[in-house]
């Protein structure tokens, strides 16, 4: 086995879409906020810089983190399913750590066999009538550099852990010991090609599994 730890990002990753974006979409600000998610995920500006400018524009309530959780399920990137159900079988760890909204990416991870516990992303809160309240301010994901954190924490005995994604924010494990994946198939960035150890351009996931079995 050549990984002990497999820790994917989601948005653009497991899923086709950029969820702010497509909350953005469906708010009516779309543009200004592609621009935002584009910035911090090409590391033009600090990931911290937009997320709470991201959502105070949105101010999504829970009906619209609900329907996302299903756009994100529609939109599942090819081959994901077999690359979880193997890793399953060789007894990997698999986490998902993502600086996406996490009560809208559980459904699908539970899908996939990921329980809560090993989902790390950014909550949020509501009022009592499903109204937007505030999110995780105090969580690693809505800063740069949180991936690295939250790999460190998973990875106490310096176990080998890979990380796939498609942004910045991704490569950043690699401080921390992390053999990156740059996973292209849905967003090819410049920078990410020239940060990863390894980058993959196939748009099937299942593209990665040569590197971590």
């Amino acid at each position: 086995m050549k990984f002990d730890i497999v820790c994917f990002d989601f948005d653009s990753t497991l899923s086709a879409i950029e969820g702010i974006d497509a909350l953005a979409e469906k708010a009516g600000c779309g543009v200004e906020m592609a621009a935002l998610t584009n910035a911090a995920m090409n590391g033009e500006v600090a990931l911290e810089e937009v997320y709470a400018q991201r959502l105070n524009l949105i101010r999504p309530n829970k009906a619209e983190i609900d329907w996302l959780a299903g756009v994100y399920i529609e939109n599942r990137v090819a081959g994901v399913k077999e690359v979880f159900e193997q890793l399953h079988a060789a007894g990997i760890a698999i986490h998902i750590i993502s600086g996406g909204l996490k009560p809208a990416i559980l459904p699908m991870a539970a899908q996939l066999n990921i329980p809560a516990n090993q989902v790390h992303a950014v909550d949020l809160s509501w009022n009592k009538l499903g109204e937007y309240s505030s999110f995780d301010e105090q969580c690693p994901l809505a800063k740069n550099g949180g991936k690295a954190t939250v790999c460190s924490q998973l990875n106490p005995k310096q176990l080998k852990l890979a990380m796939i994604g498609d942004g910045k924010t991704d490569m950043e494990a690699k401080a921390v010991g992390a053999f990156c994946i740059g996973f292209g198939g849905v967003v090819a960035r410049p920078l990410v090609q020239e940060q990863a150890d390894v980058f993959i351009k196939e748009s099937n996931v299942q593209a990665v599994l040569p590197y971590l079995l």
